[in-house]
């Protein structure tokens, strides 16, 4: 869900339970449709699964689509899978494409409390929310955490060993899925506040959260895989960003530099480091190289929790709260733009795109902090991102 838009609700009832309205939805707002009033963001949460279908441009039914298809002189026939996207200013050369049904995970395989929520809410994340407290792993938790980690790692490197141009985007969610379930693990994107696949994929212009679908991977893209797995009560987190055939050397650069800005940050991770220093470090090497750092999106610590405190911004001067102690479990997850640094949220509610089109790249890492540094948690059994297609050394 969004911020609420606070303004113009004299007079108005929230639509969910008839109280006074306070806020209405900035995406009705932003698209130019009758707004729905809500009395507070509770309420707007609540009623957010059902709302959001009314995000379609005014007067768009089948045979608009049909009508607007059949107009075009070059149709675009996923619009008759995806109406929500009629009319939707694309920032880059990217469309969206059919998906699959969502994906099944056997019963006996234990779930975060999300999974079967209907609304995909997670009740002790959001017990959790307000809080700043940053949680201490105990030794057991931290050998939980290890084995996910483990498993997180193998995941990656045996997609990235899978992945090829000619696939589709929901082809290696099907992988992906296949291969956490077969270890009885939970793929942690799966219904998270209603997410619809079991990971997130990102090709070129996308900076985040992308929902895979029947994308085909071409040559010369670069393509983000971000897994989550969720195992004995715990989750961990990892993302690459790989290199898919004949890769233009900018967009090279671009993915180089990114892990680099990854590396660096956890260099710098031990007890006494101040969360908000990790966003000077990798925007001072960004910057360096031409690229812009996102700031929508930040670091988060992770755990029995798949976001718990502390968040964590890639960006510079950033107001982060905390200092890293022995026994904290988080993420670090610079996204870098070739462009400007805004994003663009796609009708799907999920897909974060570059606001001028161009390529974004990321990578990701669990992390734990020792008495005497950081231990990486998500760490592949083998190479880097560069060694996708290889196998062990």
């Amino acid at each position: 869900a969004e911020n609420l838009d606070m303004s113009s609700t004299e007079g108005k009832s929230c639509a969910l339970c008839g109280k006074p309205a306070a806020q209405r939805c900035p995406t009705c707002v932003q698209m130019n449709l009758p707004p729905a009033y809500f009395c507070s963001q509770d309420c707007f949460k609540k009623a957010w699964p059902a709302h959001k279908a009314s995000h379609v441009p005014a007067g768009t039914t089948a045979s608009t689509v049909a009508s607007a298809l059949a107009s075009k002189s070059t149709a675009e026939p996923w619009l008759v899978d995806r109406p929500e996207f009629l009319n939707f200013d694309f920032t880059g050369p990217l469309r969206p494409a059919k998906l699959s049904p969502k994906r099944v995970v056997p019963p006996e395989i234990p779930r975060p409390d999300y999974a079967d929520d209907p609304e995909g809410e997670s009740k002790l994340e959001n017990e959790h929310r307000a809080s700043h407290t940053i949680a201490v792993a105990t030794p057991e938790q931290i050998e939980i955490m290890r084995e996910v980690g483990k498993l997180a790692g193998k995941v990656v490197a045996e997609t990235g060993r899978f992945l090829k141009a000619g696939m589709t985007c929901d082809q290696v969610d099907e992988f992906v899925h296949n291969l956490i379930v077969s270890e009885g693990a939970y793929p942690s994107p799966l219904n998270y506040k209603g997410f619809p696949k079991s990971c997130c994929i990102s090709l070129n212009e996308v900076i985040c959260h992308g929902i895979p679908d029947a994308t085909v991977i071409k040559d010369g893209d670069i393509i983000n895989l971000d897994i989550t797995v969720f195992y004995k009560g715990h989750h961990v987190d990892v993302n690459e960003t790989w290199l898919v055939g004949n890769v233009d050397e900018k967009y090279k650069k671009l993915v180089k530099v990114t892990y680099e800005c990854l590396e660096m940050a956890i260099e710098s991770c031990k007890p006494g480091q101040l969360y908000r220093n990790i966003g000077e470090i990798i925007s001072k090497h960004a910057h360096k190289n031409g690229y812009s750092v996102v700031r929508a999106f930040c670091g988060h610590g992770i755990g029995q929790l798949f976001h718990a405190a502390p968040n964590i911004p890639h960006y510079a001067k950033n107001k982060a709260i905390g200092v890293m102690k022995p026994g904290h479990i988080f993420t670090i997850e610079p996204m870098i733009n070739e462009g400007n640094y805004r994003e663009k949220i796609w009708p799907d509610d999920w897909t974060a795109v570059t606001a001028d089109g161009k390529r974004s790249a990321q990578f990701e890492h669990t992390l734990l902090v020792t008495e005497t540094g950081v231990e990486i948690i998500s760490k592949r059994p083998w190479g880097t991102y560069l060694d996708r297609e290889s196998g062990p050394k």
